[in-house]
């Protein structure tokens, strides 16, 4: 099967200087701190979701109707994800990685904030439900700006030769996102009784929301923009090209798509494995199989432990082997493991799950470690935080948001998890298929050369000379 050489995104010919050692271990600190409670607040309203927002803001539904209205509003999240990942794409390829990020951090810390102070039904009725649905909707457009901003921060800022080392530091706080609020959720749970903490005390982990402000202003005070969009910067100074695009979403889309859908494709199995094991089975764990949710919610801490191992793992690997392998060993494994993850989870021992979701998690792990570099490498620093953002972002739509709701509905169907099986290796195979179809950004030519850079190959491809001209007419198409 031919490949796909649509988006070459080669960096600048002389080659951004990188950041000096200090201040790239600084930044990938703030990278992974931001991240991680960034997802915690994001995450956070999906555990809610399945253990308290069916009894607060749904309570007169049956179990498994409040669960599908509450998981409906948590996909709000990821309709609005998209959205924010075109407003930031535009924005940051513009105007700059930071300030990108440090706009995302804000809306996020306060629109989760504001969710622990919301009435539930019982209080406002209907108007409940409906404020949750516009502050996880505010949330979405936050983490939909978010995640390109701190991961090109990241990989821009780094060696060419470790930009997939340092993209999984914001990789890595999607499943530190997990831990920290499953963390919460368990600590609130063991200091309160249930009806405390129906009442009350589930609002707590919202409020720890406002952690982020520091970063917010160590981000925006210590951190400075990436070398290779400053060298953008200043060829636009001096009348060079390549130069800042003047219309980056638009030179993105028209110029680009093939490689944001299939950029997209990539992320089809481990986002839907993801939200099955840390959403969907929760629910379906406590409500059709009885299982205990404090001892649930510690299963997924600690998988999600052995999920940032592999991540940070997988990351590496793919400076070494390259991104294409590592993501293909973690999308055909998901493939093989769909089955056998149900089976191990209907047996409804604790033991039995957790090798399921752990194994699961590592598999995934292998599939998303590599993404932040590979994403970023196929696109044009020009147009790179449009294009990543929107692979990204898309996939949250598509993909993750709905995984929990078609989890539901396929049980409730049919009764069985077979389908839910299906769907998985389905997921996985688009996985596969996608990155059979890109080409390798990181071949093993540009492993061995100590001067070449990764994403750097094909002639004409965007961000050359030779392409310039051809962005600039659809810019100003």
């Amino acid at each position: 099967m031919k490949t796909h050489h649509e988006s070459g995104p080669p960096p600048l010919a002389s080659g951004p200087d990188q950041l000096p050692g200090r201040a790239q271990r600084k930044l990938l600190a703030a990278g992974l701190l931001g991240s991680s409670i960034e997802w915690y607040d994001f995450f956070l309203y999906g555990t809610a979701a399945a253990l308290v927002f069916p009894h607060v803001f749904f309570p007169h539904s049956s179990a498994l109707m409040g669960t599908l209205l509450s998981f409906s509003t948590f996909w709000a999240g990821f309709l609005a994800r998209p959205i924010g990942g075109a407003i930031a794409g535009h924005l940051g390829d513009r105007h700059g990685r930071k300030p990108v990020v440090v706009v995302a951090l804000l809306g996020m810390g306060l629109a989760t904030f504001l969710i622990g102070c919301l009435p539930g039904a019982g209080t406002i009725g209907v108007a409940a439900p409906l404020l949750l649905v516009v502050l996880r909707f505010a949330q979405g457009l936050a983490c939909g700006g978010q995640w390109g901003g701190i991961v090109l921060l990241l990989t821009e800022s780094a060696s060419p030769k470790r930009r997939g080392f340092a993209g999984t530091f914001g990789q890595m706080g999607v499943p530190l996102g997990i831990i920290l609020g499953n963390s919460a959720f368990l600590l609130t749970t063991k200091l309160t009784s249930d009806d405390t903490f129906l009442s009350w005390g589930w609002r707590v982990p919202f409020f720890c929301s406002a952690l982020l402000f520091p970063v917010v202003l160590f981000i925006q005070t210590k951190v400075e923009d990436t070398p290779e969009f400053e060298q953008l910067r200043r060829s636009a100074e001096r009348g060079a090209r390549p130069q800042v695009a003047q219309a980056p979403l638009k030179e993105a889309v028209r110029g680009h798509w093939r490689s944001i859908l299939l950029g997209c494709g990539l992320l089809a199995a481990t986002n839907c494995l993801f939200y099955i094991s840390n959403t969907g089975v929760l629910a379906y764990a406590t409500a059709e199989l009885g299982m205990d949710r404090e001892a649930l919610l510690t299963g997924s801490l600690l998988s999600s432990l052995v999920a940032v191992a592999a991540t940070l793992a997988a990351g590496a690997a793919s400076d070494r082997f390259g991104r294409r392998p590592v993501i293909l060993v973690g999308a055909v494994a998901l493939v093989v493991w769909a089955f056998p993850y149900f089976w191990l989870v209907d047996t409804a021992k604790l033991g039995m799950l957790f090798v399921a979701v752990t194994v699961g998690a590592v598999f995934q792990s292998l599939t998303f470690g590599p993404l932040a570099a590979y994403l970023g490498e196929l696109f044009a620093p020009r147009v790179r935080l449009s294009g990543a953002s929107l692979a990204y972002q898309l996939a949250a739509i598509t993909v993750s948001g709905g995984t929990p709701v078609i989890m539901t509905a396929l049980i409730a169907r049919t009764g069985a998890t077979w389908s839910v099986a299906v769907f998985v290796a389905v997921m996985g195979l688009v996985t596969t298929g996608c990155a059979w179809r890109l080409r390798e950004t990181n071949p093993a030519s540009v492993r061995r050369d100590p001067q070449a850079v990764p994403g750097a190959d094909g002639t004409g491809a965007p961000g050359t000379d030779v392409d310039v001209a051809g962005a600039e007419a659809v810019a100003k198409a």
